[in-house]
């Protein structure tokens, strides 16, 4: 019987569907300033940031990295050492990130809306001593200034690289915000505008090369305390390269790529920024996610490139005004970073016009590995193919040495230039990642005769109850078929005569009469009794990363903690 890694490694299955897809492409011995400098030369006048109706072009932009680079050296920032980011997305950070990587720095991206400790536990683990921060958190900053190992803190502004009037009307709030808390400052600081003022005629070309270090990137910490995986240059240039030969659709120069998902999370990082600024895309960047100024900025800067997660395009298909908007301008979106529920991809791509393809990555993959073909071919449901130059098996869970037949389920495991070396200062998760060549990902999935690749679920959310397996994403697709349901998270939690029983918590759509009984009715016509949820719980909303994932690891920890309690299968929280 044929095994998931003979049919994904003896047929281009890329090439089936898209012939125009090579399985194996060429890795150039470059850094990821050498593919920006490369696009910036050969789209000089193009725009390559628009940030709130300001424009720079690729060649300003490449100046204004070139001169933060300058004045970052000036201030002792040295070829591998670390530079800490706690930006949200701005032209700065694009700016100051290419520098660092200029100078062969290391880029840490710091989550910005992490509390004060978080923050110092993740400067200290990595050693940075230089951050760049927002004016608005700089208080956070302050709040740990005695513990912090910083030596330089430099501190920017939205207001730097707004247009006019919005500039003087963000320093006014801010103004306000600091009169209201009292802030002081402890900390010697640098303005990022002086940096700006730097000459960078002496300085060198970049100096890092493929095997360097270029991020350490922490994981989204969903389930477990989160670890940085260490990601060279050759790994973020593997992936651009990867994307740019599977969507052969898009126009070099031509594209305008919708960047709302953070840059402090490796899918924004790499969707919405590395690979745009390879592509010669005009990047429309916004600092955070809101549908209403999401849905204004399709409208009017037309772009044709979505980036985005599952619970944005939620989002968006439950806004009240959304009608008002024309969406047509995107011909591609890309999700990922959570499955993406069939009965919503089909109600965007009626909006669109356009295809939604979903994909498949981890931090530690930076990140995308496998991505349903955008012209002929692709499955609904499934992630797609593996991406060229990445090798995939799939092998049983629980020792994770035998090969799975076609079509049974097991623990995906994958090589490829895009894999990370392992985990900072952490031999231990590095060697249970990463064995024998191979890194388990802890996702379980199942590949078809196709040679298409589908998520069942992760390793650590299977529910075994009375002996039997039951994966939520199952669950949850049926759940979110109901039309009174707009998100639905599925776990298992503890009891004592099946060992776990199924619990889902559910949004319900704005208006719809909902209540367990409906669910369970509808739940038991599309699933096996065993599969049946029996704890039901209403929300209006449900906990998320800044990126769109769901706490699922905080739902269930909460219901445990809950379980004390007397309930029966309906329990409603606002």
């Amino acid at each position: 019987m044929a095994t998931a890694e003979a049919l994904s490694t003896s047929f281009p299955w890329q090439q089936q569907y898209d012939p125009g897809v090579p399985a194996a492409i060429e890795i150039p011995d470059l850094s990821l300033p050498d593919l920006f400098y490369q696009a910036a030369a050969e789209f000089p006048a193009q725009p390559a940031v628009i940030f709130f109706g300001k424009t720079i072009s690729y060649q300003r932009l490449a100046h204004l990295v070139r001169q933060t680079a300058a004045g970052l050296a000036r201030l002792g920032l040295k070829a591998g050492q670390p530079l800490a980011l706690i930006l949200p997305n701005c032209p700065q950070t694009i700016i100051a990130y290419y520098a660092a990587l200029h100078l062969g720095a290391i880029v840490v991206m710091i989550n910005p809306l992490a509390a004060p400790r978080e923050m110092l536990d993740q400067l200290r683990r990595t050693g940075a001593t230089t951050a760049l921060v927002l004016d608005q958190l700089a208080a956070k900053v302050e709040q740990i200034r005695t513990e912090l190992p910083l030596r330089h803190l430099i501190v920017t502004s939205l207001a730097d690289f707004l247009p006019f009037p919005l500039n003087g009307l963000y320093l006014w709030q801010c103004w306000r915000q600091q009169q209201q808390i009292g802030a002081r400052r402890q900390l010697q600081q640098t303005s990022f505008r002086e940096l700006l003022k730097s000459v960078p005629a002496a300085l060198p070309p970049p100096t890092a090369r493929s095997h360097d270090i270029a991020i350490l990137q922490y994981t989204g910490g969903t389930t477990g305390v989160p670890k940085a995986a260490v990601l060279t240059h050759r790994n973020l240039v593997s992936n651009v390269l990867q994307i740019n030969a599977w969507l052969q659709h898009c126009r070099r120069g031509r594209e305008r790529i919708l960047a709302v998902l953070p840059y402090f999370h490796v899918f924004g990082m790499t969707a919405g920024m590395n690979w745009p600024l390879n592509l010669g895309g005009s990047i429309i960047l916004l600092p955070k996610f809101d549908a209403t100024q999401v849905l204004k900025t399709i409208h009017r800067q037309r772009p044709t490139v979505f980036p985005a997660v599952p619970t944005i395009f939620i989002a968006l298909l439950h806004h009240p005004d959304l009608q008002r908007y024309d969406l047509t301008s995107l011909w591609g979106c890309i999700s990922g970073s959570a499955p993406l529920p069939r009965e919503v991809q089909i109600r965007f791509e009626a909006l669109t016009k356009g295809r939604i393809i979903e994909g498949y990555g981890l931090t530690e993959t930076s990140p995308v590995t496998h991505l349903n073909p955008i012209g002929r071919g692709g499955k609904p449901g499934s992630i797609g193919l593996p991406f060229p130059n990445t090798v995939c098996r799939i092998v049983d869970a629980e020792t994770g040495r035998r090969d799975m037949p076609v079509g049974e389920v097991g623990e995906l495991i994958l090589q490829g230039p895009q894999v990370m070396s392992g985990y900072w200062q952490n031999d231990t998760e590095t060697a249970l990642a990463i064995r024998d060549g191979w890194f388990y990902t802890g996702d379980l999935a199942r590949m078809d005769d196709d040679g298409y690749f589908y998520i069942v679920d992760r390793k650590k959310d299977l529910i075994i109850a009375s002996g039997f397996n039951i994966f939520p994403r199952e669950v949850e697709e049926v759940i979110h078929q109901h039309p009174g349901v707009q998100e639905v998270v599925v776990f298992g939690v503890p009891e004592a005569y099946r060992g776990e029983t199924v619990m889902a918590v559910i949004v319900p759509t704005p208006g719809a009469a909902l209540d367990a009984e409906a669910i369970l009715h509808f739940c038991r016509e599309r699933l096996a009794a065993y599969k049946v949820p029996t704890i039901i719980e209403f929300r209006p909303e449900l906990p998320k990363t800044l990126v769109g994932k769901v706490l699922r690891r905080q739902l269930r920890q909460e219901a445990v903690a809950r379980q004390g309690e007397p309930t029966g299968h309906e329990k409603r929280e606002t």
